[in-house]
């Protein structure tokens, strides 16, 4: 399929950005926002439906980090292709960047994918959306606008036969100052199971927005994720964009946490 496109010209850009010029500190992310897959993958040859399962993108985040996005007038990058095409949130070559299995579930259009392919691959779905996040970094640094980010996710009640019984996790690597805030914050609601650093923890080898637009920028960050049967439908999304949106409008709050401490860092 050499000389076809990507992303064809009626298929959508590799990333939407909404309300760029938000005025809120926060800035969210959605790496994993959307199940699509352009038709030069002819879906990675998996069985009908298999794209709307987990495997393919965090089912309700979108939603969720829309409606955050919206409640505190927060800029918000979603990216537009599914995980399964190339991870938004793995550093490129890292092992699961283009996963030839996902959750014990073989992914046909993945395998044998050459060097070339996959750097191809990042030039049209993974660096498009992470320089325009830097862009706007930059852009709010010059203008000295605090800064802080939040990346959205959601996950399985269950992962290969272990249950999860958290409600929400707050997860980060060595930056915890915007993390323990939230913490603190989700905590006063105590029927809420909250997840500290789970169930995943941050990773520089297994996460790239958090340790390089965060940490690489000295910014206050955290990566929420949301258990997904509480945000699948669209009143319980609604309810935790809520409580999350309560939640960073507080931590907002504090000054000295959210402060105009953006610091320039080389562009990806």
């Amino acid at each position: 399929m050499t000389g076809t496109p990507w992303i064809a010209p009626d298929e959508p850009a590799p990333f939407e950005a909404v309300n760029p010029g938000g005025g809120s500190p926060f800035l969210l992310l959605c790496d994993h926002a959307s199940n699509r897959v352009p038709r030069r993958l002819d879906g990675l040859g998996l069985a009908p439906g298999r794209l709307a399962d987990h495997i393919a993108w965090d089912i309700g985040a979108a939603r969720v980090a829309r409606r955050a996005s919206a409640a505190l007038d927060a800029p918000l990058f979603l990216a537009a292709y599914s995980r399964l095409v190339i991870d938004c949130n793995r550093p490129p070559g890292a092992p699961d960047s283009i996963a030839p299995v996902s959750a014990d579930i073989a992914v046909p259009g993945n395998r044998g994918v050459t060097a070339e392919e996959a750097r191809e691959r990042a030039a049209a779905f993974f660096w498009p959306y992470h320089r325009a996040i830097a862009a706007l970094l930059d852009e709010r640094r010059a203008r000295g606008l605090p800064g802080a980010i939040v990346s959205v996710h959601s996950f399985t009640p269950t992962l290969l036969g272990r249950s999860r019984p958290w409600h929400i996790g707050v997860t980060y690597h060595r930056d915890r100052r915007l993390a323990d805030a939230i913490l603190a914050e989700l905590r006063r609601d105590p029927g809420i199971a909250v997840g500290d650093n789970q169930p995943y923890a941050v990773t520089p080898e297994g996460d790239y927005a958090i340790p390089v637009h965060g940490e690489g920028r000295d910014l206050p960050c955290a990566l929420i994720e949301i258990r997904q049967d509480m945000i699948a439908d669209e009143p319980g999304a609604r309810r935790w964009a809520d409580r999350l949106a309560g939640a960073l409008t507080a931590v907002g709050r504090d000054a000295k946490l959210v402060g105009p401490r953006l610091k320039g860092a080389p562009r990806p």
